[in-house]
């Protein structure tokens, strides 16, 4: 077992599904706390816009799609929905149908987009090279160092959300672009080598899975992280050991992780009401 680690390709998933699980899964812990878990497909589906237009215009698809996403985290950071009626889901699962659909019509008339499209909807975590994990350590480890000194300007914004009290933040507001830009940014990434599924996974499952076990912010953090250093190692070791492709192996084991989690809750809910 201990042997698989010998192989750099493996050493290589291993490290990128780390870096890649640390940072998400924190961020995760605001969007579930928001209420905005379909946020990362959005951006997602938008990041893959922007391939598929470099792809037609035969541009470099990696800066395109930066720019497609910051735009869409600008656009996204700006909704503010007063009426009571309508959830910023809503409006989140409308921008991403039109990201999707725009998508497709691009695809159609691009000669040879669709491996690309491929290869940022799948991802392969097992191809990637030394040169991309420096990249997105150096980027990654920048958002997490934002979020580190302006944990309370950032949490502080996100427990807005949970009270519902939206009304009190304006139109523009410094901290919610600042969100939206750093998701936006580590999901674009993310996503040319983890897939829009695993990096969906890491963001929702281990915020989800330590708001089920904590309370204060400080535990639910923790946990999350914990949960995700758990699969992206059980994860690799499994895709490793049975020939499974990384990503989907990834989210096996973090469901298998939150079927857990969910089984502790019940018993202990039981015994509370006991």
């Amino acid at each position: 077992m201990v042997e698989m680690f010998n192989q750099e390709f493996v050493i290589n998933a291993l490290a990128i599904s780390l870096i890649m699980g640390l940072l998400l899964s924190y961020l995760g812990v605001h969007v579930v706390g928001r209420g905005i878990v379909f946020v990362d497909l959005a951006l997602g589906q938008i990041s893959m816009l922007g391939v598929a237009v470099a792809m037609l215009f035969e541009k470099e698809p990696t800066i395109i799609s930066i720019i497609f996403t910051m735009v869409g985290a600008l656009c996204l950071s700006l909704i503010n929905i007063k009426d009571k009626r309508l959830k910023q889901e809503a409006i989140i699962g409308i921008i991403y149908a039109v990201a999707t659909a725009a998508t497709v019509l691009f695809i159609s008339k691009s000669p040879h987009g669709e491996a690309d499209i491929t290869d940022v909807l799948f991802g392969s975590l097992f191809t990637v090279t030394i040169g991309k994990i420096i990249r997105i350590a150096v980027v990654f480890g920048l958002i997490g160092l934002l979020h580190l000194i302006f944990r309370k300007e950032f949490f502080g914004l996100t427990e807005t959300y949970e009270n519902k009290a939206t009304e009190k933040i304006e139109v523009f507001n410094l901290w919610n672009f600042l969100f939206y830009l750093s998701i936006g940014l580590a999901i674009v990434l993310a996503v040319r080598e983890g897939g829009v599924i695993p990096v969906f996974s890491y963001l929702i499952i281990p915020a989800v899975s330590a708001i089920m076990l904590a309370k204060s912010n400080w535990a639910v953090v923790s946990i999350a992280l914990i949960i995700s250093l758990l699969g992206g190692i059980f994860g690799i070791m499994f895709a490793v050991q049975f020939d499974f492709p990384a990503g989907s192996s990834i989210v096996a084991v973090l469901g298998g992780i939150f079927g857990l989690v969910s089984v502790i809750r019940i018993i202990k809910s039981a015994f509370i009401k006991n």
